[in-house]
Parts: structure tokens; C-alpha cells; sequence
């Protein structure tokens, strides 16, 4: 449900269509807020930055001085803004097994029934190979991270990223919630930049084979440059941050050295990690500017945390050479990711960087950002669905423009949740896709993080699916897994999920179209307690129960990925030449080629389907910001799209998934959630409860 007090609205959502531009489309921006300057200022690009061959060997040399001060042999990657991989070093005296892997061990569930990614290291693929966590992937994986999460506006790291995706905010216990807590805000963000995703590029990929998890065959990659991959999707394990120059973010580090992929389970006490302590060495002199580290920036009253360790704390590394540095161990290279040498970083913004400026032709507002194929095509230049055949009229690519631009206005105009200063416009990422799944148009903020923009597109499949009559026969219809796991580990099926939440709604026919899914309702259902943070209460239909729950166990959204992951880490052990799918989940084909999930799902706010009338056309994601603001500038950018051109629309009233009930114990009941707009959002305008009545 959209929730906040009502007020009288007629006035405000006038003022509001002028402060975003109205049925013109324009950017909106504005520096006459109460709170400083706003829209431009806070919009401008980030300045021209990036990290040299040089740059790259003293952030390797300062971390290899502080793992040999303390005794503990690492792994030590290296990336720059867009994920390239810069550099992965291996220290001599890395644990290593007899057949030459790195392994580690991901953490077990509470209750030591390990599931999905926790069970990975007892997982033996269909083809008999068993699957390894090397330690390299677990480096890249926190580098990507920090790299990701961060921006001249905030700087977080993977102790950030645990903090703010477990299954209370904030973390409290191992042993699951225990003080009614909600969720954290980005729950569930983990499972993003995923190594099948079909957005986020391949190092090295043209050459490379991958096979199609549906069909087996083999084809060969085309490879194309932009935000990369990450072996394990975004990290929860403390030991990665982000590298800046000039306060301008450039990349990150991740370490691996204690052989445990995990998380910080309870933040109320300091959790003082070699990985975390070798990582932040490497930061000396490219560390974030204090002003803008996660602890200077509070989530629903909660000060985040960026480091349990302070450089105070640290050998002396600033004099590091890596001449001297280098003879501890020797560059590595790791299938899919690097050839073993140290090379630049791309300047984020340019050509090479994969994100660039929009020229006028491609996007109206000045300013904006896409990706572009290092051809200068935009990848995700506005276009028409491909689903008229499903149903009837498929979305326009004017009404794909109009929506991303009318999105972007609200966001120019939006406070900002993540960012300082405070007076700082929001910045994300939106993707606009029809019911096949298919990308129809992206376009960024100038310095939105990376991670929004797979995440951006995750959320639009995901609303859009959920809201589909295919949604349950899609499920239904994914085979069993191709990994063969010992009794008992893989966990409940996708296909379970179907049943599951008919039950839990006593609806036989959920999913089959009837009701518009937002992601904030689908996560309502994907949390480990229902309501969410309920003491006690059963888990939500999608999601495992708190006993088995951690950030690599969360019910449907991994069960649908679990075996590209598997495959993934075979090929990075060089155990096959075949990597994963271009395509995350084995759901059927819609087309030749294409499921509704390419990208696998997502479980926090800041989606919308697209309806005309009553036919859903599409979905569009938010994600780069507070999820409040996610779902704001999703929602009031597909309205005021539709104020604009008069064809498209939020779903009706009557079928949003706010109007489903469902039953609690002791004769209580609970609304799912569809949209949570913030109560005073904008810079410019004392607009007050924007989504009311809309």
C-alpha cells in the first residue's frame, strides 16, 4: 500500500508536475532549495578520474606490508569504477588444497542446515565435478563491492553492504532476529551483478564459450566493454573498499585472507577481521573522503558502518614499495576475470568506461548518462516491446522515452537518502522492460553507483514478472537443478515456491495475473519472519525460514541462480572451458533466447509494472538510492508519464498487491505494501506526501 498520511492532493501533485517538468519532459532542476544548492550542482559529473599502473602496485604494496605484518598470506584484488579487473595478487603461503584450489568456506546457517550458496563447497555438478570457492573469487567479488556501492556522494564497503542486507537492521545476532527488527534496506541487493547476468559484461569474452542452462548448447560470447560481472554477485564479507582520488571514486580493493566468506552478524560489537584490516592498508592515500564514508550517513535513523578497524590501528604502509612487495607472492590470473598482469583502470565517463554522457539524440535531459558498446551505441537506446503478440499493444518507444525522462526529472528533484551533502539530488539508475523481459531503455544519473544498474533492470523484470499470468507457469515449469547435491542441501525448488505462496494466501490462482506485483511486495513475502521483524512469526512464502536464513540463503531469489553460480566457479577453477550462461534462471524461453528473468530477481523496493488500462505492458526499476526514493521516482515517473501522453498508467487501483490480505495468527490480518514514497522529498518544492491518492 502507498503509506503515508493523506493530504488534501490536488495542489501538491500540481506543483509537483511544474517542479518535474510536466508534460514537457525536462530535467526540473532547480537551486532555490530550503536546504542548499540542489538539481545541477549536485548533478554535475564526476571529474576525470582513474587509477594508473602505478596507482594499482601501491595500493597492492601497502596491503601485501600489512598482511605480512600480521602474519596472514592473502589474495588481494584490485578493480577500477566499472569492475575491470586491475590486478589480482596471490601472497606465498596461501592456504591451497593438494589439487590447487583456493577454497573457501561460506558460513553455515543458524541452524547448521546448510542450503543453497552455503552448501556450494559439498555441491557436485551433474557432469561430477565438484564445486570450489577460490579464494580469488571472493577477492574480486569485495573489490567489485566496494567499487559498486560507492560514489562522490557516499563511500561504502562490504562491512556496509552486511549492515545493510541481513535479516534485521541492524544486525544484532547470529542466531536470527531476536528483537523485532525489520529487514535491512537493500536486502537481498547480494544477489545482483551476478556472473550470468545479461547486462553486466564478460572480461575477455569474445572467444569464450558458455552454455545455455536451458538447452546445453554451446555458444560463443561476443563480449562487450561496461559494468562487469562479479563471480559471487555483490559481498557481505568485510575485507573490501572503495579507492578515490581527488574524492572522486576510482575503484576498490577486496582481500581474502581468512578463508571464511561471511558476514557481521551482529553490529553491536566491533568484529576485527585481517581481511578488513589488509584491505583499508591498501586505501592509505586513495581512501574516501571522510565526509562521505558510511558512517557519516544514517538509514532509518541508524548510523551505518563503514570499518570496524581505523588507520591508527595499521602498520605503517604509505612508504610501501611494490619492487620490495611483489617478491611476497606473484599476480595471478583468474579465468574470466584477468590475465595475470596489472593494467589501468578505465576513467569512468568515458567511451572505454562503458558509461558515458547521452548525446542529444539518444536521452532529451541534459546531463543524463547511459551505456554505451564501445562502438558509441547506446546499449540501451529507447525502443519499442517485443510482446504485442501477448498483449496487443506493445509499449511505444515514445512511451518508453517518456517514462525515463519523466523518471529522471523526479529523481533531479528528489533529496537525496544515501549522499551528502544532504542537499544532494538522488541518483539512480531506471530500466524500463516489457513482459518478455526484454530491455527497452536505461539511462543513469552522472554519478549514480554501478550498482544500481543491474540492479535497476533486476527490479523492472521482477515487477513485471510477478504481475504476469506467466509468472506461476514460468516457475512451475524451471527443472530441477543440474547441480546433484548430498541429501538435503539444495533447499526448496523454485517449483515449491509456487505452492508456497498459495498457501500462504489462500489463493489458488496467485501469480497468474490477477494482482500487480511491486518489488516491495514481493519482498514483504521474501523476508525470513512475516510481517517483517516479527519475532517468531513463520517466513514469508519466498523466502526460507530464519533458521536456515543468512545473505547467501534466502529462499527463491538464489534457488533461481544457485546452479550459474556453480557452474561459474568450475570454470573459474579451469575445471571446464564453459562458462555459465549470458541468462540467469533455466525458466522457459518466452522467445528463442530470452526468458522473463535473464538477470535473475530482486527483493527490495523500487519497481512498478506498467499497465495500459488493464493489459500490463511492462515494469520499471529504481536503484541507486534510498528504496523509498526508488520507489518514488518509479512510481510518479510512470504517472506523470501517463499525464503526459494519456496511454500508460500505475496499475489500477483495484489489482495492486496493497488489496491482498493476508491473515496473521490470532485472527489479525496485514496488507502487503505496494509503493513507500517519502513524506518531504523534493529540493525545490514543499510538496508534502507526493504518492497520496495517485
Amino acid at each position: 500500500m502507498i503509506r503515508r498520511a493523506a493530504v488534501s492532493f490536488v495542489a501538491a501533485f500540481s506543483l509537483l508536475l511544474a517542479s518535474c517538468g510536466g508534460g514537457s519532459g525536462g530535467s526540473g532542476t532547480s537551486n532555490n532549495s530550503a536546504g542548499g544548492s540542489a538539481g545541477a550542482v549536485n548533478l554535475a559529473p564526476p571529474a576525470a578520474e582513474s587509477l594508473t599502473v602505478g596507482d594499482v602496485q601501491q595500493v597492492l604494496a601497502q596491503a601485501i606490508a600489512q598482511a605480512q605484518a600480521d602474519g596472514h598470506p592473502a589474495v588481494i584484488s584490485v578493480v577500477d569504477r566499472v569492475g575491470n579487473v586491475l590486478a589480482v595478487f596471490r601472497m606465498n603461503g596461501t592456504p591451497q588444497d593438494a589439487n590447487g584450489y583456493l577454497p573457501v568456506k561460506i558460513e553455515d546457517a543458524p541452524n547448521g542446515n546448510d542450503i543453497q550458496l552455503e552448501g556450494l563447497a559439498q555441491l557436485t555438478l551433474s557432469i561430477g565435478r565438484i564445486v570450489r570457492l577460490p579464494y580469488e573469487a571472493s577477492a574480486i567479488a569485495k573489490a567489485v563491492t566496494g567499487a559498486y556501492l560507492s560514489s562522490s556522494g557516499n563511500a561504502f564497503s562490504t562491512r556496509t553492504a552486511s549492515e545493510i542486507v541481513q535479516s534485521t537492521f541492524p544486525p544484532t545476532g547470529a542466531n536470527g532476529p531476536t528483537t523485532g527488527l525489520g529487514s535491512g534496506p537493500l536486502f537481498g541487493v547480494q544477489f545482483s551483478q551476478l556472473p550470468c547476468s545479461d547486462l553486466s559484461a564478460r572480461y575477455s569474452a569474445a572467444g569464450t564459450t558458455f552454455r545455455n542452462a536451458v538447452t546445453g548448447a554451446e555458444t560463443v560470447s561476443a563480449g562487450l566493454i561496461g559494468p562487469k560481472r562479479s563471480p559471487l554477485g555483490l559481498s557481505a564479507d568485510p575485507g573490501g573498499f572503495p579507492l578515490y582520488k581527488n574524492g572522486v571514486v576510482v575503484g576498490g580493493i577486496g582481500v581474502e585472507a581468512d578463508g571464511v566468506y561471511t558476514d557481521d552478524p551482529n553490529t553491536q560489537v566491533a568484529n576485527l577481521t585481517v581481511d578488513e584490516r589488509i584491505a583499508l592498508a591498501g586505501t592509505v592515500g586513495y581512501d574516501a573522503p571522510a565526509s562521505i564514508t558510511a558512517n557519516t550517513i544514517y538509514a532509518a535513523g541508524t548510523q551505518l558502518l563503514y570499518s570496524d578497524v581505523t588507520t591508527s590501528q595499521l602498520s605503517s604502509v604509505a612508504g610501501a614499495s611494490y619492487a620490495t612487495a611483489s617478491a611476497q607472492g606473484a599476480l595471478e590470473a583468474v579465468t574470466g576475470y584477468t590475465a595475470g598482469t596489472i593494467v589501468a583502470g578505465e576513467t569512468y565517463g568515458t567511451e572505454a568506461s562503458g558509461i558515458r554522457p547521452a548525446a542529444t539524440a539518444e536521452f532529451p535531459t541534459a546531463g543524463a548518462y547511459v551505456l554505451s558498446d564501445g562502438s558509441g551505441n547506446d546499449r540501451y537506446a529507447a525502443r519499442a516491446g517485443t510482446d504485442a503478440a501477448d498483449v496487443g499493444t506493445a509499449l511505444t518507444a515514445s512511451e518508453v522515452q517518456a517514462i525515463l525522462t519523466q523518471a529522471y526529472a523526479v529523481m533531479s528533484e528528489a533529496r537525496a537518502a544515501i549522499r551528502n551533502p544532504v542537499s544532494s539530488s538522488a541518483q539512480v539508475s531506471i530500466s524500463v522492460v516489457d513482459t518478455h523481459g526484454v530491455a527497452l531503455g536505461l539511462v543513469r544519473g552522472p554519478d549514480a553507483p554501478i550498482f544500481g544498474t543491474d540492479v535497476s533492470l533486476q527490479k523492472a523484470r521482477t515487477a513485471a514478472f510477478f504481475s504476469n499470468p506467466a509468472a506461476a507457469s514460468d516457475l512451475t515449469a524451471n527443472p530441477d537443478p543440474v547441480v546433484a547435491p548430498a541429501a538435503g542441501l539444495q533447499g526448496p525448488t523454485v517449483a515449491s515456491f509456487v505452492s508456497a505462496i498459495r498457501t500462504f494466501l489462500n489463493d489458488p490462482t496467485a501469480l497468474t495475473g490477477h494482482y500487480a506485483f511491486t518489488d516491495r511486495a514481493g519482498g514483504d513475502m521474501s523476508r525470513p519472519t512475516f510481517p517483517d521483524g516479527t519475532v517468531g512469526s513463520p517466513n514469508g512464502p519466498f523466502s526460507v525460514p530464519a533458521s536456515q536464513f543468512t545473505p547467501f540463503a534466502t529462499g527463491l531469489q538464489a534457488a533461481l541462480i544457485i546452479d550459474n553460480l556453480a557452474e561459474h566457479l568450475v570454470y573459474i577453477n579451469n575445471i571446464l572451458a564453459i562458462d555459465t550462461a549470458h541468462r540467469c534462471t533455466a525458466n522457459p524461453d518466452v522467445v528463442t533466447g530470452q526468458n522473463r528473468l535473464q538477470n535473475g530477481i530482486q527483493i527490495f523496493p523500487g519497481s512498478v509494472p506498467i499497465y495500459r488500462g488493464n493489459q500490463l505492458v511492462g515494469g520499471v526499476g529504481i536503484s541507486g538510492d534510498g528504496v523509498n526514493q526508488d520507489d518514488m521516482i518509479g512510481f510518479l515517473g510512470l504517472n506523470n508519464a501517463g499525464v503526459q501522453l494519456g496511454t500508460i498508467s500505475n496499475a489500477p487501483k483495484a489489482i495492486r498487491a496493497d488489496q491482498i490480505v493476508v491473515p496473521l495468527s490470532g485472527g489479525k490480518s496485514i496488507n502487503l505494501d505496494y509503493i513507500i514514497c517519502p513524506q518531504s522529498p523534493f529540493l525545490s518544492s514543499n510538496v508534502q506526501n507526493p504518492c497520496e491518492g495517485l
